[in-house]
């Protein structure tokens, strides 16, 4: 006969109220704005006294850098569950929409994940590795479709990412530049192909 494991109720119990503290913490953020974070307000978002929130997270920047974590892997599973085009002008088009959408969709996980909005904060080496691994993952994609130039790259992140940060800056919810992303993506992509051509 095969024993169950013991479960530890007490470690249960404490990510649970990790888990709590941090959904509390984003629901600050998105109301208050992210740089405007309170511990004393998270306490009494969860229901517990501010010094007790010390023995989950020993200080404001380790919710900052939990908070961005868990942002990255929702990034990751995002991208993993996604079916992505071979052709280049296919997947430039569907990693574009893809990008400035999620950016979008939640301001203060936007800003938290790819502004400096929070002038003391630098997330752990744990936690920024995960945000490599996103660049990474993209950057394989675009290689095995033909877009290899560390520069290009560099054009295509600057040119998705302005497209999220004028939306979040300046109509969030709206959709004035998300339209844009298509037409910027073909843009981009006319771009690189030329410059292949060139090179032929």
């Amino acid at each position: 006969m095969v024993e169950a494991p013991t479960r530890n109720r007490r470690a249960e119990r404490h990510e649970a109220t990790r888990a709590e503290i941090l959904q509390a913490a984003w629901e600050l953020a998105r109301t208050q704005g992210v740089g405007g974070l309170s511990l004393g307000d998270v306490a009494r978002h969860v229901g517990i006294r501010p010094p007790s929130l010390y023995w989950y997270f020993p200080s404001k920047n380790a919710i900052y850098d939990a908070m961005f974590a868990q942002a990255n892997r929702q990034l990751l599973e995002r991208i993993a569950a996604r079916e992505w085009p071979e052709d280049l002008r296919e997947l430039l088009r569907a990693v574009a929409r893809f990008f400035v959408q999620f950016g979008t969709e939640d301001v203060a996980r936007y800003q938290l994940m790819f502004q400096r909005s929070i002038p003391d904060f630098e997330p752990s080496s744990e936690s920024y590795a995960l945000a490599l691994r996103v660049f990474e993952e993209m950057r394989e994609r675009f290689a095995a479709a033909g877009l290899k130039d560390p520069a290009d790259l560099d054009l295509w992140t600057a040119l998705v990412a302005g497209l999220a940060a004028q939306q979040t800056a300046n109509q969030p919810g709206g959709d004035r530049w998300l339209r844009l992303t298509d037409q910027a993506a073909e843009m981009y992509t006319d771009h690189v192909l030329g410059k292949k051509g060139a090179r032929r």
